[in-house]
């Protein structure tokens, strides 16, 4: 029997993928897509802040290590709290970067969620971003 590789009706939600890596941008466009959400993927860090300063993303998934502006770099600005509006969406760490417990721990107070890569099937990344409101 073949699995069911029919697309999902749309969730409305959108989805902004910071991440450089080709091969991981395009496994997570397709999985989140498939399960029905509006994805939009940008690789290099400066391009990824200005879209998401426009605040039209449900959630956004960022690696921290892309070209040209860190995630770090781009977390901090986007959690600014001087921001206005303030950011809408959901920011997700997506990373395979060992992180020291401390470093760690401070970006985990300004994401809504942390996922290592590595350790992730993308089903399990969609079903992290079905939980994600």
């Amino acid at each position: 029997m073949e699995p069911n590789t029919t697309p999902q009706p749309s969730t409305g939600r959108t989805v902004l993928c910071i991440e450089d890596e080709h091969f991981i941008a395009e496994l997570y466009d397709r999985a989140l897509t498939k399960a029905g959400y509006i994805v939009t993927v940008i690789g290099d860090g400066q391009e990824a802040l200005k879209a998401a300063e426009a605040n039209d993303y449900d959630v956004i998934l960022l690696d921290l290590m892309v070209p040209n502006l860190t995630g770090i770099e781009i977390l901090r600005s986007l959690r600014n709290p001087s921001r206005v509006p303030p950011l809408r969406a959901k920011i997700i760490i997506a990373t395979n970067l060992e992180q020291r417990d401390d470093v760690r721990a401070d970006i985990e107070k300004q994401a809504d969620g942390y996922l290592v890569k590595a350790e992730l099937t993308p089903h399990e990344l969609v079903n992290f971003v079905d939980t994600v409101q």
